[in-house]
């Protein structure tokens, strides 16, 4: 059988199936492309349906593999994918998905032999200095070829011999024709109108269209009684080519056309972009006109008075319109800002932070969507990093999902191949065999990649707790995972007793960085980037230390211990068995990550100590950065000092601008974190005006910095223990708040619940007394007695 033959039986048998077919065209770059365009004619696909991913020629649409995510949300017949110039896993993940039922996916690859010994433009990411492109393995090419062999679905054409190692065929039992009267029923109890369900194309999206009702405002009811006091939160689930973001669409415009003030957002606008395509579609439908920003829209106006609209915003920004998204001193929403919307969409929620997630429930209407298996991030991480948030939540929780794909029909082979293939489907052990686990059942492990190729299960479970540790996990991480040089894996293991196999319960995903050449050390002092070693640019970079990249160390990038065993402590037993290990092979441990006040007490408890904090926010986690340092020998001590004094000595004058508005409670938990001398360096007439504030009548305005270098010194020494719990932690938040963030005193008084401005002036002079007493020297003693004795 020639290739035109194998073209045409796959084709054939997708189109009976409703199903996608993967034809694999092997060999000689030239002559995989000249299959390719064979096949093409002989499978009869529309040039004008059919996209190249590469830079080749087929007469056809072709985008750039680093592009591929224009594809996202589209639809084609076929996809041919070039892996010759350029393999990038991510990329494969984005448009294997954009080939409709009865269409075929079509890879052009060197021989699949030979394909782990190939290199392209992506491994040269993987190759971390002071590695070269030599020392990047083909551990990720060898398992891929492996399950395009292995599966279901998957021809494999060898273009230079012209023979077929595989066909491909399934031979499915012929599917049931659906009539009209299968087709889904409108739901009887429905109150968006009829067009939003008929723009519906499977009974799943009727369903979660129906659930997203509950984010209608109950004025919307003729002679419905209004509730602002109602929050409710839906939370829709499915894997991808379900559907999700049109039905989110056909909510969205349903509520626009009530008069609805709609916001969306997502990591990406791309990430919903259908949801605006099936918003505009359905108020089209419904003869509304509207008013669009632009031809791929990014805010729908309806026109006229309802003031009804579907805009979109950056995560951050979109928390920001909803207010600070803390709650009160009593549990309560904070009051909605004018500007807040009606109803929020939060698309791919699962790759946003949990601390970012929490802002939005200050809507008190709010849906979050999500793919459960995917390169955008991981349902089961959002289920389980976000739920127990979201239950203890004052709102109404509605859960609901989509099972049945849309662009092709159930048990497509295509979709379980790529599931397999690029682990989009991994995850953790099942919680009953590791539920029992404690730090004293564990043991610790170094997992190879080898280790990983030779077992498929620990593999996914390695890759599935990952997944779990970071909010946004894709398939270029698995590549990265089996063939970056600088990373290295540790884990602890428990066994089954009933079977006999290791389960994973926790992994730390390590990064070797630093020994860096004066060459390369004096690029990125110059400001060149180089890739990896996240901790040596930063210090080099932007703290100006050239030295800093000599130290040789490794960043924990992740780390994450099975949900069903969180707070035992195996975190931290993790940590001191990777501190064991290396403390007599490198100069430090290290870690960045987005700073919240639990992180950082986690980190501390386990010896590391902050030397720097981003003055920005991350855009997805909506987090400053913290930065890390666990030195291990006289090298890592004498670059974490340098750096942690560095730090202490110019954090009050962060605190009192670009980190004006950070979080309180991260700042109290950040400061404790420093192992660095905070000198007080105040004159008699300082320690006066502190001590008459304390004890007087004093007032901090008068004299702000003595007040400043107190409250540092004050919580840089409660992270060692002394007297830490001298003050409580709302006489902290005015110490951060006032005197360290220089807020007016009506908003601290207000934010921290105080009746006037003056009750906090006096309740600031109340937390200064043990501060006095502790610091103070014979000036502080003497204005004191004026008043006390």
């Amino acid at each position: 059988m020639d290739v035109a033959g194998v073209a045409t039986a796959l084709r054939d048998e997708a189109r009976r199936a409703n199903q996608r077919r993967l034809l694999v065209l092997t060999g000689d770059r030239d002559a995989c492309y000249a299959a390719a365009d064979a096949a093409l004619d002989a499978a009869e696909i529309d040039r004008k349906a059919t996209a190249l991913v590469g830079t080749g020629s087929l007469d056809c649409e072709r985008v750039a593999p680093k592009r591929a995510d224009r594809l996202l949300g589209t639809t084609r017949d076929c996809v041919v994918f070039d892996a010759h110039a350029d393999f990038r896993p991510n990329a494969l993940g984005r448009v294997v998905g954009a080939v409709d039922g009865g269409g075929l996916f079509v890879l052009l690859a060197p021989p699949l032999d030979e394909w782990p010994e190939c290199r392209t433009d992506f491994d040269g990411t993987l190759a971390v200095p002071p590695d070269d492109l030599a020392d990047v393995t083909g551990n990720f090419r060898r398992r891929f070829a492996e399950t395009l062999r292995a599966h279901p679905g998957v021809a494999i054409f060898d273009a230079d011999a012209g023979t077929v190692e595989r066909d491909g065929l399934t031979h499915p039992a012929p599917r049931l024709s659906t009539a009209d009267d299968d087709s889904p029923e409108l739901p009887e109890k429905r109150r968006f109108p009829d067009a939003a369900y008929d723009a519906c194309l499977t009974g799943d999206q009727m369903e979660v269209v129906r659930e997203l009702e509950a984010l209608r405002d109950a004025d919307s009811d003729e002679g419905g009684e209004s509730d602002d006091s109602e929050t409710t939160a839906v939370v829709v689930e499915a894997d991808r080519g379900r559907g999700k973001s049109s039905a989110a669409g056909i909510a969205a415009g349903s509520l626009a056309a009530e008069g609805a003030d709609v916001l969306v957002t997502a990591p990406e606008y791309r990430s919903c972009r259908e949801v605006f395509v099936r918003a505009q579609a359905l108020l089209q439908t419904l003869g509304v006109a509207v008013v669009t920003d632009r031809d791929s829209p990014r805010e729908i106006r309806v026109e006229g008075d309802s003031g009804g609209c579907v805009r979109f915003a950056d995560p951050t920004a979109a928390a920001d319109l909803l207010g600070d998204g803390e709650t009160g001193e009593s549990g309560a929403l904070a009051d909605k800002p004018a500007s807040a919307p009606d109803a929020v969409f939060v698309d791919e929620a699962a790759a946003l932070s949990v601390r970012l997630l929490e802002r939005f429930l200050a809507a008190p209407k709010v849906a979050f969507t999500t793919t459960i298996h995917g390169y955008e991030g991981a349902g089961r991480g959002f289920s389980v990093r976000f739920r127990d948030r979201l239950d203890e939540s004052d709102h109404e929780v509605v859960e609901t999902g989509l099972d049945e794909p849309i662009r092709y029909a159930a048990g497509d082979p295509v979709e379980v191949w790529a599931f397999r293939a690029l682990l989009l489907d991994a995850r953790p052990p099942v919680d009953e065999v590791v539920a029992d686990t404690d730090p004293q059942s564990v043991a610790y492990r170094a997992v190879s990649p080898a280790d990983l190729l030779a077992d498929e299960t620990l593999l996914r479970e390695v890759f599935g707790l990952l997944v779990l540790a970071h909010y946004r996990t894709e398939p270029d991480d698995l590549a990265r995972l089996l063939d970056a040089p600088n990373l290295s894996v540790r884990a602890l293991v428990r066994e089954d007793d009933a079977t006999g196999r290791n389960h994973v319960v926790a992994v730390a995903l390590l990064a070797r960085e630093g020994g860096l050449p004066a060459d390369v050390r004096e690029h990125m002092y110059e400001g060149g980037r180089v890739r990896g070693n996240m901790l040596p640019d930063v210090l080099t970079s932007q703290l100006r230390d050239e030295r800093a990249g000599i130290p040789v160390g490794k960043r924990v990038m992740r780390i994450a211990t099975h949900h069903a065993v969180r707070s035992r402590g195996l975190g931290s037993r993790l940590l001191g068995e990777i501190r064991a290990e290396f403390e007599d092979e490198l100069d430090w441990l290290g870690v960045g990550y987005g700073a919240t006040p639990e992180l950082l007490r986690f980190w501390r408890a386990n010896g590391y100590r902050t030397v720097q904090l981003s003055t920005t926010r991350n855009d997805t986690s909506g987090e400053h950065s913290a930065l890390m340092l666990d030195p291990l020998s006289d090298a890592g001590e004498e670059l974490h000092d340098r750096h942690a004094r560095w730090f202490a000595s110019r954090v009050a004058s962060m605190l009192a601008d670009p980190l004006r508005d950070a979080d309180p409670d991260m700042i109290r938990a950040l400061l404790r974190s420093v192992d660095a001398p905070v000198e007080l360096d105040l004159s008699a007439w300082d320690w006066r005006a502190v001590a008459a504030s304390a004890y007087g009548p004093g007032q901090y305005d008068a004299a702000p910095r003595p007040f400043r270098r107190v409250a540092l010194r004050y919580f840089v020494d409660s992270g060692e223990g002394t007297d830490s719990d001298a003050l409580s932690a709302r006489a902290e938040r005015i110490l951060v708040r006032k005197v360290l963030q220089g807020h007016p005193w009506p908003e601290v008084a207000d934010e921290l619940g105080f009746h006037s401005a003056g009750q906090c002036m006096r309740a600031l002079g109340d937390a200064y007394e043990p501060l006095v007493d502790r610091y103070g020297g014979d000036a502080a003693a003497e204005e004191k007695r004026r008043y006390t004795d």
